[in-house]
C-alpha cells in the first residue's frame, strides 16, 4: 500500500501586536517550530490557511507580511498560501502573490492520489455585508467537483459547513462574520461528488469537525490565539494524512485529533425533515 499523503497546516499566524486575545509577536518564533514540525512530519507540502498578519495599514501590512515569507523560505517541502480577510484589508492580491512568489488565484494540484483543491474565493468582509463569495467562485467549485476523477480535498480561510459558534469568542455574537451568507448552496455543490471529500478551513479560531451529508469539515486553531488557552499562544499546527483514510491531527497547546473512513464521506445521509409539529415527531395523539 503506498504512503499516506501527508499535509502541515498553520492558519491564522497574526504576526504582528499582541491583542487581549493573540500574542502576535510570537508568531514568528512558532513559525520556527512549524517548519520542524513539517520536516519531522516528512510533510510532502505545507499549507498556510491564511491570515497572516494583523493589519494595521498598507506600508506596516506589506512589511509583516514579507516577515513571515521569510519565516516560510526554510521549508523544504512545496508550499501554498490562502488568502485571508486580514491579509486583504490593506493589500491587493497582486501584492500577496509578489511578496509570496506564487498564484494566489483558485486552483487545483494532485498530490499523491488525492486533488488539492484551493478555493481562493473572496475574503474581503464588506462592512456593512461581511463576506461575498463571487459567482465564478461557486461556478468554478461546481465543475471541479463534477469532473473529480480522484478523492477532494478542499481548502479555504472561510468554513463553510454552518458549524455553530456557540462558545466562540469572535463569533457566537458574531455568526454572520463566520462564514459565506449562503454557504448552503457550496454544501449542496458537495453533495455531488461522486469521490470522497474532505474541506479544511481556517478563520474561525478554533478546532472543529462537522459532518454535512457524511462530508467532514475541519477548522483548524490560530497559531497565536490564546482564548482557549489560559492565554499563552496555541502554538496550533496540524498533519492530515490522506489516503483511503482521512486522518487529522493537531499539536500545540490545543491538541485535537479526528479520523474517519474517506469512503463514508460518499454515504450521503437522507435531506433533513421540514418544520414539523412535535406532536408528530413524538407519536404523541392529536388534541
Amino acid at each position: 500500500m503506498a504512503s499516506p499523503l501527508r499535509l502541515a497546516f498553520v492558519t491564522d499566524i497574526h504576526h504582528g501586536r499582541d491583542t487581549a486575545t493573540k500574542r502576535g509577536t510570537a508568531a514568528l518564533s512558532l513559525l520556527d517550530e512549524f517548519r520542524r514540525f513539517a520536516k519531522d512530519a516528512r510533510a510532502d507540502a505545507a499549507i498556510d490557511m491564511g491570515d497572516r498578519i494583523s493589519d494595521v495599514g498598507r506600508e506596516q501590512d506589506l512589511v509583516l507580511e514579507r516577515e513571515v515569507a521569510e519565516a516560510f523560505a526554510g521549508l523544504a517541502c512545496p508550499r501554498f498560501h490562502i488568502l485571508g480577510n486580514h491579509d486583504r484589508d490593506f493589500l491587493s492580491i497582486a501584492d500577496n502573490e509578489q511578496v509570496f512568489g506564487q498564484d494566489m488565484a483558485r486552483r487545483c494540484v494532485d498530490l499523491g492520489s488525492w486533488r488539492i483543491v484551493l478555493w481562493q474565493a473572496d475574503t474581503r468582509i464588506r462592512r456593512p455585508g461581511g463576506f461575498v463569495y463571487a459567482e465564478e467562485d461557486a461556478t468554478w467549485l461546481a465543475a471541479t467537483v463534477a469532473a473529480a476523477d480522484r478523492p477532494l480535498l478542499i481548502v479555504s480561510h472561510v468554513p463553510v459547513s454552518g458549524h455553530s459558534q456557540v462558545g466562540n469568542y469572535y463569533f457566537e455574537e458574531n455568526a454572520q462574520n463566520a462564514t459565506y451568507p449562503d454557504a448552503a448552496r457550496l454544501r449542496a455543490i458537495l453533495r455531488e461528488a461522486k469521490v470522497p471529500v474532505a474541506w479544511i478551513a481556517g478563520h474561525v479560531h478554533w478546532n472543529t469537525v462537522t459532518k454535512v451529508d457524511g462530508i467532514p469539515h475541519l477548522t483548524l486553531q490560530s497559531l497565536t490565539e490564546t482564548y482557549t488557552t489560559g492565554g499563552e499562544a496555541a502554538g496550533s499546527f496540524g498533519l492530515l494524512e490522506l489516503s483511503d483514510r482521512i486522518d487529522w491531527q493537531v499539536v500545540g497547546r490545543d491538541p485535537f485529533a479526528f479520523g474517519m473512513e474517506a469512503a463514508a464521506s460518499l454515504r450521503r445521509w437522507h435531506p433533513p425533515m421540514p418544520p414539523t409539529p412535535l406532536r408528530i415527531l413524538t407519536g404523541a395523539p392529536a388534541s
